[in-house]
């Protein structure tokens, strides 16, 4: 149900996305990047091949849950669905804010939180390990009796209402934005200003965050500043999910004593005892810094994005395989998948050994393809989609020729 939903929804994510841009550019305020915009899109994805071998935590304990432990017979009424859509988005809020003052929870959420710019692609960076601790908070719904397959569709509806608060040709909607979270309150959520930090941590609703002391509105004499305060710099969609996580191990390696070696991991994000300060010091906050953006010749920009609408098509089809498809043959899927995001991204960054690395993963997809005949298991390819794969592959790589050989004109002529 839940790919079935997405891999509907995803064409009006991105009719939605391009009518932005062209209101953005009419209105000359588009806060657009091409590998920012990439980046945070390949992220989504991502989390859409990881969620494949992870629903298992969020969805299965939830079952499990259910069946053995509910309280209640609840009907498949309308008041259920109200109520258990309140509840989940009340349950979703402390999950929101405890991923802003727990660090180990902190590591998953701060995906969302890189991109420097804010639109609608923002709303698609999601995390890849953000279920591995996220199905304890929704257990109480599995003990009220939400039927597991209520559970996941009040999911999509509140996760897919939160797509289009993100963005700034919105502006503020009166009585709405105290109600309701708006573009204009979580705009506020995605600042780094000293006065919006960690604030409008709702899902659909603000009461919780006027009930519990963590709303304020939009002003116009404090400009939301985007991004975290330990920026990112970089459109590699693995360093984005495992940054923090990587910064936690490091602060806690140095750390003398356990008792902070654990402390470190569920104390406020940054958080750092007085010897592991002094051994590895934090760099300090810059509110206003230069954001990421590096130059990318027009030529690297359109073999990236047509890679990338590449894979975004195949990943469809393996959303649609994946009940069907061995673990195996999910596995060997999921990371041809994610190695193309991987060096997409560094691809983005014109990064010249990617360009190898691009290389090797198109001749051993031609290769395979050429050898077996299928693509990934049992699913067999007509001979025409054969001959169709091993081409784009053959002339990806004589495009990739191209992009070397312009980069290394570029440097001579620099070095000149």
């Amino acid at each position: 149900m839940y790919e079935q939903v997405i891999t509907i929804a995803s064409p009006i994510f991105i009719i939605l996305i391009i009518l932005e841009l062209l209101v953005g550019h009419k209105r000359g305020n588009s806060n657009y990047h091409f590998g920012d915009t990439l980046n945070s899109m390949s992220l989504g994805m991502l989390m859409q091949i990881t969620n494949v071998f992870m629903k298992v935590l969020l969805v299965g304990i939830y079952a499990w849950v259910f069946h053995h432990y509910a309280v209640l017979e609840l009907p498949n009424t309308w008041w259920v669905w109200v109520a258990g859509l309140l509840i989940y988005d009340f349950l979703y809020y402390w999950l929101h804010r405890c991923g802003h003052e727990v660090a180990v929870l902190w590591a998953a959420h701060v995906v969302h939180h890189q991109s420097e710019c804010y639109n609608l692609t923002t709303a698609l960076r999601q995390t890849s390990s953000g279920p591995l601790l996220a199905w304890i908070f929704y257990l109480p719904l599995a003990i009220l009796g939400v039927p597991v397959e209520m559970f996941v569709a009040i999911g999509l509806i509140d996760l897919l209402y939160q797509f289009w608060v993100h963005t700034e040709q919105i502006g503020k909607l009166g009585w709405f934005d105290r109600v309701f979270v708006s573009p204009s309150n979580h705009r506020v959520h995605h600042a780094t200003n000293d006065i919006y930090l960690d604030k409008n941590y709702g899902g659909i609703l603000m009461v919780w965050d006027r009930l519990f002391g963590t709303f304020i509105e939009e002003l116009d004499e404090h400009k939301v500043v985007y991004g975290t305060r330990s920026p990112l710099r970089s459109w590699n969609p693995v360093k984005a999910n495992v940054e923090v996580y990587q910064k936690i191990i490091t602060d806690a390696s140095y750390a003398s004593s356990w008792k902070d070696k654990i402390r470190i991991w569920f104390k406020h994000p940054g958080w750092q005892p007085a010897d592991v300060a002094q051994k590895n010091p934090h760099a300090p906050f810059v509110l206003h810094r230069p954001k990421f953006i590096p130059d990318l010749p027009v030529s690297w920009k359109i073999y990236c994005f047509i890679q990338f609408v590449l894979i975004l098509l195949i990943l469809t089809h393996f959303l649609a395989v994946d009940q069907t498809a061995s673990f195996a043959q999910c596995a060997l899927y999921g990371v041809w998948l994610a190695a193309g995001l991987f060096i997409l991204g560094g691809l983005t960054e014109r990064r010249p050994n990617y360009l190898w690395l691009e290389s090797v993963r198109l001749m051993l997809t031609a290769l395979f393809v050429q050898i077996t005949g299928q693509w990934f298991g049992d699913f067999s390819l007509p001979f025409a989609v054969q001959i169709a794969v091993i081409v784009i592959a053959m002339f990806s790589l004589l495009s990739l020729f191209v992009l070397g050989r312009d980069f290394n004109q570029q440097n001579k002529q620099q070095k000149i």
